[in-house]
């Protein structure tokens, strides 16, 4: 029996603000694509699962399509889309119902019309247009029958993928022919008869792959476009000397020696009196989401400018979401010594509170310093999600009571029994004893120290929890 694992991918392109991202949150049942009235909002490629019927895809939104750019960020947004219309399976070119035909529209059509890709033209904002004769204009594309849909209803969008993914029904009947097998739909659900018991034990005590969830994150401008396309080996998002460029949360699959890695490029977070648009609000807010669901952020400086106040307040709501940290200051190439020396104390001075944090000088653009980078991370993110064993947690605590106690509150010594592990991502350490709530800071500070060192938990914020035991034997309200 044969599987069909193949998800074909669907790439939606059109001008600006015909409703592609509305199409692509409707297809993927999601909010991942931002959706504002206002022209040009996406700019990279964005990625979702959708299935609609009996087929599972890749949904691919892209930014407004301008083919004769020829420079600046609108053409770097046109070579976004042409890429995504090379890798697809097939294409759905979004017009405009009520704002009709442009020159641009003809532009799209000519170039989509010699790609040789399958093409499916969707009139969108066509509420109660799908029997009238406004579709008429819509043949001149030369891209066959329009379908008219809307993509914030909802209307039309299912007939318009089961015709767009319909060719996939002649390449599985063509396969059953040519081979004698039986085909079943790609989604994994049918058992394969041919494993047997041995392997079903294997798979069993083969570790689970955790793929690390990495968040670049900083001020506009710093580089994170430029980092995410050097790791990726291509230039899988815009990366454009103009602050703003990334707008949305991008997600990225991709894998490093064996390690498999989501990659999440943010937007740009300005100081709060600086954020004016709303659009920008949303991206703020996007970023801010993406630091709470990531499990490693890296955070950006610009060694050309100095450690600002904003900095600090990103990194420090990074440390208060718990997530692993790793540093990284771009743009190192460009400094002579004494510029470098000046950037490490300035560092050193305003960041003191990531002391737990490694930090890297790197060149995003060069692609130097990537290798430690990504060694940090790795260390980072296992620190994260270390197992910290009972006994060792206990026999670690009580060595360093023994070396330095709590100091006395009145009469009583706080006194502590045993420690042991609460939580992860950050690690969370519980200890239990009596009187704990008169332990100052710190000496909580010394605590995490002497489990930092024993437990070597590098890159990751660690939380240390006091819970203080009752006397059973005082009565209540005596």
């Amino acid at each position: 029996m044969k599987t069909v694992s193949y998800k074909p991918v669907v790439a939606l392109v059109g001008r600006a603000n015909v409703g592609k991202s509305t199409l692509f949150n409707r297809l993927t049942r999601s909010r991942a694509a931002l959706v504002a009235d206002f022209s040009g909002l996406t700019r990279d490629r964005h990625y979702g699962e959708g299935r609609v019927g009996k087929y599972p895809f890749l949904a691919v939104d892209t930014g407004g399509f301008e083919p004769v750019a020829k420079e600046g960020i609108v053409a770097e947004m046109a070579r976004q889309t042409q890429q995504a219309i090379a890798e697809a399976d097939v294409v759905i070119f979004l017009v405009d119902a009520r704002a009709g035909i442009n020159a641009h529209d003809h532009e799209i059509a000519r170039l989509l019309r010699r790609s040789g890709q399958r093409v499916f033209l969707a009139v969108n904002k066509a509420e109660g247009m799908r029997n009238s004769g406004a579709m008429a204009e819509f043949h001149e594309l030369g891209l066959g029958e329009p379908y008219p849909i809307s993509a914030s209803h909802g209307d039309g969008v299912v007939d318009l993928i089961e015709h767009a993914l319909s060719f996939l029904d002649d390449i599985e009947s063509d396969d059953a022919l040519d081979t004698g097998e039986t085909v079943f739909e790609g989604d994994g659900s049918e058992p394969d008869l041919s494993s047997t018991e041995s392997d079903e034990a294997e798979a069993a005590d083969a570790p689970v792959e955790h793929r690390i969830k990495l968040a670049i994150v900083g001020r506009p401008n710093v580089g994170k476009s430029t980092l995410i396309n050097t790791l990726l080996g291509e230039e899988r998002v815009i990366a454009f000397d103009m602050p703003g460029t990334t707008r949305d949360a991008i997600e990225i699959e991709f894998e490093h020696e064996g390690v498999p890695y989501t990659l999440i490029d943010t937007a740009g977070l300005r100081r709060r009196g600086k954020v004016f648009e709303a659009i920008e609000k949303f991206s703020v807010i996007k970023t801010l989401q993406a630091i709470e669901a990531c499990n490693v952020v890296v955070l950006m400086l610009d060694a050309h400018a100095e450690i600002s106040d904003q900095d600090a307040h990103i990194a420090g709501f990074v440390v208060e979401t718990g997530r692993a940290l790793v540093v990284a200051i771009n743009k190192w190439d460009g400094l002579n010594a004494e510029q470098r020396d000046r950037i490490k104390r300035d560092f050193e001075r305003k960041m003191r509170f990531l002391s737990f944090a490694q930090m890297h000088t790197i060149s995003a653009l060069k692609g130097k310093g990537i290798q430690p980078l990504i060694k940090s991370i790795r260390a980072a993110h296992a620190a994260a999600f270390a197992r910290l064993s009972t006994p060792k947690l206990t026999r670690v605590l009580l060595a360093a009571v023994e070396q330095q106690q709590p100091p006395r509150k009145g009469i009583f010594r706080p006194k502590m029994r045993y420690a042991h592990q609460g939580g992860q991502n950050p690690p969370l350490i519980i200890i239990h004893g009596n009187a704990l709530d008169a332990i100052p800071d710190s000496y909580r500070r010394y605590l995490e120290t002497r489990f930092r060192s024993a437990f070597k938990l590098e890159g990751t914020p660690l939380r240390i929890e006091f819970k203080s035991s009752t006397n059973p034997f005082i009565q209540k309200g005596a």
